[in-house]
């Protein structure tokens, strides 16, 4: 019954994950755990972290390492889980494989009516939208802590977002380079 609950959610989220992977974080999330309750936040907030470092596009190592904690998580042995993340991979890939064979037959015939046009002009904000959700909803108390609970972690959790909001907008300092010193510096001081 998880598998199949996993491929319909990945399903729809495939399919209306408009904008890439990062945008994609936000959806699955609300899914995975506000929704079902397959994961706790701090484990999707590990999940992402993970899925950043690993080589390939976010949306899908995301969707790979949910769908095998969410299996293991509820029990099943970890073949299982295997399968859960080879079943939540298809399924958040198989909307755009399907839509990009469809485009690719349209779209260069088409790219150039206005109603073409005003559709994507319509679904940029809402891919920049998408985007700031997914960084407001990993703001959360798990990440960063708080002032009341664990004063030091706050604020140290704070100073490296900073600096790597800082670093990557006005620095231009390569994104892994920043992951490595974020991780030695929580290392050294967490």
């Amino acid at each position: 019954m998880l598998l199949i609950q996993l491929f319909l959610v990945f399903l729809v989220i495939g399919l209306f994950g408009f904008g890439g992977g990062y945008a994609m974080v936000s959806m699955i999330q609300g899914e995975v755990v506000t929704s079902n309750h397959w994961l706790t936040t701090g484990q999707f907030t590990d999940i992402v972290a993970i899925s950043q470092m690993t080589p390939g596009p976010i949306g899908i190592n995301t969707a790979t390492y949910v769908g095998y904690s969410s299996m293991v998580q509820a029990g099943y042995p970890a073949w299982m889980g295997i399968l859960g993340s080879f079943t939540a991979t298809f399924a958040v890939v198989l909307p755009s494989f399907i839509l990009m064979l469809i485009i690719s037959k349209f779209l260069m015939h088409y790219k150039d009516h206005p109603v073409v046009e005003s559709l994507f002009i319509g679904i940029r904000p809402a891919v920049v939208g998408l985007l700031v959700a997914a960084s407001l909803l990993l703001m959360t108390r798990e990440n960063f802590s708080s002032p009341g609970e664990d004063a030091w972690q706050f604020f140290i959790s704070v100073f490296l977002f900073l600096f790597a909001f800082i670093g990557q907008r006005v620095y231009h300092i390569n994104p892994i380079r920043l992951i490595a010193l974020c991780a030695i510096a929580g290392a050294i001081l967490l």
